[in-house]
């Protein structure tokens, strides 16, 4: 399993081809595929982009927790899958993102690639400049998700 580390800027052209960025390449195992899978995310305003491998193991999850012939599960699913595209890299590493994919969080030209452990978000770059918490409450919500007990003890 990849994880990508650092954040890029990059530029997408007319059509909406990006340059996956030469460290996030560097990053996946050497047997990785030059295949990846695009969505909405859930809680923020940006894109996902999921290694191939990473996302199978998204939708073994799902498949774990989720009966499609219940009704609410149902609804699950269809928003889940709801504007999902699967990308390859072309022999220059770019990939092509669905216009109505970046016009979905407003990404015009520059956009930022952010690696977050197994997949990388993809963001509007004015909107990524914009979700810096402050030092002091990230200090808090470190603290509050970290801090505490593992395993009976301080850590």
């Amino acid at each position: 399993m990849a994880t990508f580390i650092g954040d890029y800027t990059c530029k997408a052209d007319v059509k909406g081809r990006i340059i996956l960025p030469m460290a996030f390449k560097k990053q996946m195992p050497a047997d990785a595929r030059d295949q990846f899978v695009v969505r909405k995310d859930i809680f923020e305003n940006c894109l996902v982009l999921y290694s191939i491998e990473d996302w199978n193991r998204q939708l073994e999850k799902i498949r774990k927790k989720i009966n499609p012939y219940n009704r609410e599960h149902n609804k699950f699913l269809r928003n889940f899958f709801k504007g999902t595209a699967e990308l390859t890299l072309d022999n220059n590493n770019r990939m092509l993102i669905p216009k109505r994919l970046l016009d979905l969080i407003g990404a015009q030209r520059d956009v930022v690639l952010a690696g977050q452990d197994g997949r990388i978000e993809i963001w509007a770059a004015d909107a990524y400049e914009r979700i810096d918490l402050p030092a002091e409450e990230f200090a808090s919500l470190a603290e509050k998700l970290m801090g505490g007990t593992i395993n009976g003890s301080e850590e």
